[in-house]
Protein backbone atom coordinates (compact mmCIF):
# COMPACT_ATOMS: atom_id res chain seq x y z
CA UNK A 1 0.00 0.00 0.00
CA UNK A 2 1.58 3.38 -0.90
CA UNK A 3 2.14 6.11 1.60
CA UNK A 4 1.38 9.25 1.21
CA UNK A 5 4.03 12.02 2.51
CA UNK A 6 2.92 14.27 5.08
CA UNK A 7 4.45 16.88 5.70
CA UNK A 8 2.66 19.02 8.53
CA UNK A 9 4.47 17.44 11.00
CA UNK A 10 2.54 19.34 13.87
CA UNK A 11 -0.70 18.93 13.01
CA UNK A 12 -3.09 15.90 14.63
CA UNK A 13 -5.27 15.44 12.03
CA UNK A 14 -2.73 15.59 9.12
CA UNK A 15 -0.48 12.51 10.65
CA UNK A 16 -3.79 10.72 11.92
CA UNK A 17 -4.06 9.98 8.46
CA UNK A 18 -1.10 9.02 8.08
CA UNK A 19 -1.96 6.12 10.03
CA UNK A 20 -5.66 5.45 8.73
CA UNK A 21 -4.80 6.35 5.16
CA UNK A 22 -8.19 5.42 3.48
CA UNK A 23 -11.78 4.49 4.43
CA UNK A 24 -10.91 0.77 4.09
CA UNK A 25 -8.68 1.44 7.09
CA UNK A 26 -12.06 2.85 9.55
CA UNK A 27 -14.05 -0.47 8.13
CA UNK A 28 -11.43 -2.48 9.40
CA UNK A 29 -11.05 -0.90 12.82
CA UNK A 30 -14.96 -0.66 13.02
CA UNK A 31 -15.15 -4.62 12.48
CA UNK A 32 -12.56 -5.44 14.79
CA UNK A 33 -14.11 -3.07 16.96
CA UNK A 34 -17.31 -5.22 16.63
CA UNK A 35 -15.67 -8.62 17.00
CA UNK A 36 -14.47 -9.35 13.64
CA UNK A 37 -10.68 -10.21 14.11
CA UNK A 38 -9.75 -13.01 11.66
CA UNK A 39 -8.47 -12.45 8.18
CA UNK A 40 -10.90 -14.43 5.94
CA UNK A 41 -14.25 -13.09 8.51
CA UNK A 42 -12.88 -9.63 7.86
CA UNK A 43 -12.59 -10.51 4.10
CA UNK A 44 -15.65 -11.72 3.60
CA UNK A 45 -17.56 -9.05 5.85
CA UNK A 46 -15.40 -6.10 3.97
CA UNK A 47 -15.65 -7.75 0.54
CA UNK A 48 -12.08 -6.06 0.06
CA UNK A 49 -9.60 -8.38 -2.17
CA UNK A 50 -6.96 -10.35 0.49
CA UNK A 51 -4.01 -8.32 -0.88
CA UNK A 52 -5.84 -5.19 -0.05
CA UNK A 53 -6.58 -6.49 3.36
CA UNK A 54 -3.16 -7.85 4.20
CA UNK A 55 -1.26 -4.62 3.50
CA UNK A 56 -3.91 -2.69 5.70
CA UNK A 57 -3.83 -4.81 8.08
CA UNK A 58 0.14 -5.22 8.30
CA UNK A 59 -0.07 -1.58 8.24
CA UNK A 60 -1.99 -1.18 11.55
CA UNK A 61 -0.32 -3.80 13.43
CA UNK A 62 3.28 -1.73 12.15
CA UNK A 63 1.78 1.30 13.65
CA UNK A 64 0.20 -0.50 16.41
CA UNK A 65 -3.43 -0.09 16.23
CA UNK A 66 -3.94 -3.45 16.13
CA UNK A 67 -2.41 -6.46 17.59
CA UNK A 68 -1.58 -10.00 16.48
CA UNK A 69 -3.28 -13.11 18.66
CA UNK A 70 -2.09 -16.21 17.63
CA UNK A 71 -4.99 -18.72 18.11
CA UNK A 72 -3.68 -21.79 16.29
CA UNK A 73 -0.07 -22.81 15.50
CA UNK A 74 -0.59 -25.53 12.76
CA UNK A 75 -1.36 -23.27 10.10
CA UNK A 76 -0.69 -20.29 12.26
CA UNK A 77 -3.59 -18.13 12.45
CA UNK A 78 -3.63 -15.23 14.18
CA UNK A 79 -6.80 -12.92 15.53
CA UNK A 80 -6.34 -9.47 15.05
CA UNK A 81 -7.58 -7.14 18.05
CA UNK A 82 -7.42 -3.18 19.15
CA UNK A 83 -4.75 -2.02 21.29
CA UNK A 84 -4.81 0.49 24.09
CA UNK A 85 -4.31 3.10 21.01
CA UNK A 86 -6.50 1.31 18.55
CA UNK A 87 -9.51 2.14 21.01
CA UNK A 88 -8.41 5.45 21.29
CA UNK A 89 -10.30 5.67 18.09
CA UNK A 90 -13.42 4.25 19.26
CA UNK A 91 -14.80 8.06 19.97
CA UNK A 92 -13.57 9.09 16.56
CA UNK A 93 -15.43 5.95 14.92
CA UNK A 94 -18.66 7.55 16.83
CA UNK A 95 -18.39 10.76 16.02
CA UNK A 96 -17.97 9.41 12.29
CA UNK A 97 -21.23 7.09 13.01
CA UNK A 98 -23.24 9.64 14.59
CA UNK A 99 -22.26 12.88 11.60
CA UNK A 100 -23.42 10.18 8.73
CA UNK A 101 -26.79 9.42 10.49
CA UNK A 102 -27.48 12.93 11.23
CA UNK A 103 -26.24 14.90 8.57
CA UNK A 104 -25.94 12.28 5.17
CA UNK A 105 -28.85 9.84 6.09
CA UNK A 106 -30.96 11.92 8.18
CA UNK A 107 -32.06 15.70 7.63
CA UNK A 108 -29.59 17.15 10.24
CA UNK A 109 -31.61 17.41 13.39
CA UNK A 110 -30.83 16.69 16.54
CA UNK A 111 -32.37 13.47 18.34
CA UNK A 112 -32.31 10.80 21.00
CA UNK A 113 -34.73 8.66 18.67
CA UNK A 114 -35.55 7.57 15.40
CA UNK A 115 -38.06 6.90 13.05
CA UNK A 116 -39.51 3.24 12.05
CA UNK A 117 -38.25 2.26 8.49
CA UNK A 118 -34.76 4.69 9.58
CA UNK A 119 -30.87 3.52 8.65
CA UNK A 120 -30.92 3.61 12.51
CA UNK A 121 -34.14 1.52 12.91
CA UNK A 122 -32.97 -1.30 10.40
CA UNK A 123 -28.94 -1.19 11.73
CA UNK A 124 -30.71 -1.30 15.56
CA UNK A 125 -32.81 -4.72 14.48
CA UNK A 126 -30.15 -6.18 12.24
CA UNK A 127 -28.50 -6.72 15.47
CA UNK A 128 -31.22 -9.87 16.21
CA UNK A 129 -29.45 -13.09 16.18
CA UNK A 130 -26.21 -11.95 16.73
CA UNK A 131 -23.82 -12.37 19.65
CA UNK A 132 -22.96 -10.15 22.02
CA UNK A 133 -19.22 -8.83 21.61
CA UNK A 134 -17.10 -10.03 24.31
CA UNK A 135 -16.46 -6.24 26.05
CA UNK A 136 -16.46 -5.16 29.32
CA UNK A 137 -17.59 -1.95 31.14
CA UNK A 138 -17.29 -0.07 34.06
CA UNK A 139 -20.11 -1.01 36.87
CA UNK A 140 -21.54 2.17 39.39
CA UNK A 141 -18.96 0.91 41.76
CA UNK A 142 -16.17 1.55 39.06
CA UNK A 143 -15.13 -2.65 38.89
CA UNK A 144 -15.38 -4.11 35.73
CA UNK A 145 -18.68 -5.80 34.63
CA UNK A 146 -19.70 -7.75 31.43
CA UNK A 147 -22.99 -6.18 29.78
CA UNK A 148 -24.25 -9.87 30.57
CA UNK A 149 -23.33 -12.95 31.75
CA UNK A 150 -23.62 -17.07 31.32
CA UNK A 151 -26.76 -18.78 32.26
CA UNK A 152 -29.38 -16.06 32.74
CA UNK A 153 -31.23 -14.09 30.23
CA UNK A 154 -30.23 -10.67 30.47
CA UNK A 155 -32.34 -6.95 29.76
CA UNK A 156 -29.74 -4.32 28.87
CA UNK A 157 -31.59 -1.39 28.32
CA UNK A 158 -29.70 1.79 26.83
CA UNK A 159 -30.68 5.17 27.74
CA UNK A 160 -29.43 8.92 27.22
CA UNK A 161 -29.10 9.91 30.94
CA UNK A 162 -30.16 9.89 34.24
CA UNK A 163 -29.31 12.15 36.74
CA UNK A 164 -29.60 12.50 40.74
CA UNK A 165 -30.85 15.98 41.98
CA UNK A 166 -29.19 18.96 42.33
CA UNK A 167 -26.33 16.79 40.14
CA UNK A 168 -26.45 19.53 37.04
CA UNK A 169 -26.54 16.49 35.06
CA UNK A 170 -27.81 17.39 32.17
CA UNK A 171 -27.08 19.65 29.50
CA UNK A 172 -29.14 22.45 28.59
CA UNK A 173 -32.45 22.84 26.46
CA UNK A 174 -32.56 18.51 27.03
CA UNK A 175 -35.97 18.48 27.28
CA UNK A 176 -36.06 19.80 24.09
CA UNK A 177 -34.59 17.02 22.21
CA UNK A 178 -37.18 14.58 20.78
CA UNK A 179 -37.12 11.39 22.84
CA UNK A 180 -34.14 12.21 25.55
CA UNK A 181 -36.62 12.47 28.48
CA UNK A 182 -38.06 9.99 30.18
CA UNK A 183 -34.58 7.86 31.47
CA UNK A 184 -35.63 8.22 35.37
CA UNK A 185 -39.43 6.91 34.13
CA UNK A 186 -37.54 4.50 32.55
CA UNK A 187 -35.06 3.11 34.95
CA UNK A 188 -38.18 3.31 38.07
CA UNK A 189 -40.30 1.41 35.94
CA UNK A 190 -37.51 -1.28 35.12
CA UNK A 191 -36.72 -0.86 39.41
CA UNK A 192 -40.80 -1.50 40.08
CA UNK A 193 -40.74 -4.74 37.80
CA UNK A 194 -37.37 -5.86 38.92
CA UNK A 195 -38.91 -9.06 41.13
CA UNK A 196 -40.92 -10.49 38.38
CA UNK A 197 -37.63 -10.15 36.08
CA UNK A 198 -35.50 -12.04 38.89
CA UNK A 199 -38.98 -14.77 38.92
CA UNK A 200 -38.86 -15.23 35.02
CA UNK A 201 -35.10 -16.02 35.19
CA UNK A 202 -33.71 -12.69 33.81
CA UNK A 203 -31.46 -10.01 35.03
CA UNK A 204 -31.89 -6.33 34.44
CA UNK A 205 -29.15 -3.86 33.40
CA UNK A 206 -29.16 -0.28 32.74
CA UNK A 207 -25.94 0.97 30.01
CA UNK A 208 -25.61 5.17 29.42
CA UNK A 209 -22.16 7.08 28.18
CA UNK A 210 -22.28 8.81 32.03
CA UNK A 211 -19.81 8.38 34.36
CA UNK A 212 -19.63 5.45 36.81
CA UNK A 213 -20.00 8.16 39.52
CA UNK A 214 -22.96 9.80 37.85
CA UNK A 215 -24.60 6.62 38.11
CA UNK A 216 -23.74 5.85 41.04
CA UNK A 217 -25.14 9.26 42.65
CA UNK A 218 -28.62 8.07 40.67
CA UNK A 219 -29.03 4.58 41.91
CA UNK A 220 -28.17 5.58 45.36
CA UNK A 221 -30.64 7.97 45.18
CA UNK A 222 -33.62 6.07 42.94
CA UNK A 223 -32.91 3.11 45.21
CA UNK A 224 -31.80 1.19 41.94
CA UNK A 225 -31.88 -2.79 42.52
CA UNK A 226 -29.89 -3.50 39.67
CA UNK A 227 -26.37 -2.71 37.92
CA UNK A 228 -26.21 0.78 35.86
CA UNK A 229 -23.12 0.49 33.65
CA UNK A 230 -20.72 2.92 31.79
CA UNK A 231 -19.68 2.70 28.36
CA UNK A 232 -18.55 6.29 28.70
CA UNK A 233 -15.45 4.90 26.47
CA UNK A 234 -18.68 3.72 23.62
CA UNK A 235 -17.11 0.44 23.74
CA UNK A 236 -20.60 -1.45 23.82
CA UNK A 237 -22.06 1.55 21.10
CA UNK A 238 -18.92 1.13 18.25
CA UNK A 239 -19.26 -2.87 18.94
CA UNK A 240 -22.82 -3.00 17.99
CA UNK A 241 -22.82 0.62 16.07
CA UNK A 242 -25.50 1.52 18.27
CA UNK A 243 -27.83 4.74 17.76
CA UNK A 244 -26.02 7.65 19.43
CA UNK A 245 -26.50 11.67 19.50
CA UNK A 246 -24.43 14.50 20.87
CA UNK A 247 -25.41 16.91 23.25
CA UNK A 248 -23.85 18.87 26.34
CA UNK A 249 -20.73 17.80 24.88
CA UNK A 250 -20.93 14.10 25.27
CA UNK A 251 -21.88 11.19 23.34
CA UNK A 252 -25.24 9.65 24.26
CA UNK A 253 -27.14 6.41 23.85
CA UNK A 254 -30.22 6.44 22.09
CA UNK A 255 -33.14 4.56 24.14
CA UNK A 256 -32.49 1.02 22.92
CA UNK A 257 -33.44 -2.02 24.58
CA UNK A 258 -32.21 -5.66 23.98
CA UNK A 259 -32.64 -8.95 25.21
CA UNK A 260 -29.81 -11.60 25.33
CA UNK A 261 -30.07 -15.63 25.89
CA UNK A 262 -28.47 -17.32 28.21
CA UNK A 263 -25.25 -18.36 25.45
CA UNK A 264 -25.07 -14.40 24.84
CA UNK A 265 -27.04 -13.83 21.67
CA UNK A 266 -29.73 -11.14 20.64
CA UNK A 267 -32.59 -12.04 20.80
CA UNK A 268 -34.77 -9.32 20.49
CA UNK A 269 -34.53 -5.06 20.28
CA UNK A 270 -37.07 -2.73 21.20
CA UNK A 271 -35.97 0.60 18.91
CA UNK A 272 -37.24 3.15 18.81
CA UNK A 273 -38.95 3.05 22.30
CA UNK A 274 -41.44 5.69 22.27
CA UNK A 275 -43.14 4.98 25.83
CA UNK A 276 -40.11 4.29 28.24
CA UNK A 277 -42.72 2.77 30.85
CA UNK A 278 -45.04 0.81 28.23
CA UNK A 279 -41.61 -0.67 26.86
CA UNK A 280 -40.38 -2.25 30.34
CA UNK A 281 -43.92 -4.30 30.30
CA UNK A 282 -43.66 -5.44 26.90
CA UNK A 283 -39.81 -6.10 27.55
CA UNK A 284 -41.13 -8.35 30.59
CA UNK A 285 -43.82 -9.96 28.48
CA UNK A 286 -40.87 -11.04 26.06
CA UNK A 287 -38.64 -12.57 28.70
CA UNK A 288 -41.67 -14.48 29.91
CA UNK A 289 -42.42 -16.10 26.06
CA UNK A 290 -38.81 -16.79 25.36
CA UNK A 291 -37.80 -18.21 28.61
CA UNK A 292 -40.72 -20.55 28.88
CA UNK A 293 -42.19 -19.19 32.18
CA UNK A 294 -45.68 -18.54 32.10
CA UNK A 295 -47.65 -15.58 30.89
CA UNK A 296 -49.49 -15.38 33.58
CA UNK A 297 -47.78 -13.49 35.80
CA UNK A 298 -48.82 -10.21 36.92
CA UNK A 299 -46.79 -7.84 35.00
CA UNK A 300 -48.17 -4.70 37.04
CA UNK A 301 -46.49 -6.09 40.29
Amino acid sequence: MRQVDLTDVDCGITQALGVLTDWWTFLIVRDVAGGVTRFDALQKELGMSRRALAERLAALVEHEVLERRRYTDRPPRHDYVLTAKGEGLLPVLLALQEWGDRYVLGDGSLTATAEAGSAEHRRAHALVGRRLPEVTLTGQDGAPVRPAEPDLWTVLFCFPGAFAPQSQGYPPRWSEIPGARGCTLETMTYAARAHLFTAAGARIRGVSTQRPDQLSAFAEHAGVPYDLLSDADGRLATALRLPTFRAGGADRLKRLTMLIDPAGTIREVQFPVADPAASVDEMLASVLRSSGHTSSTNVTG
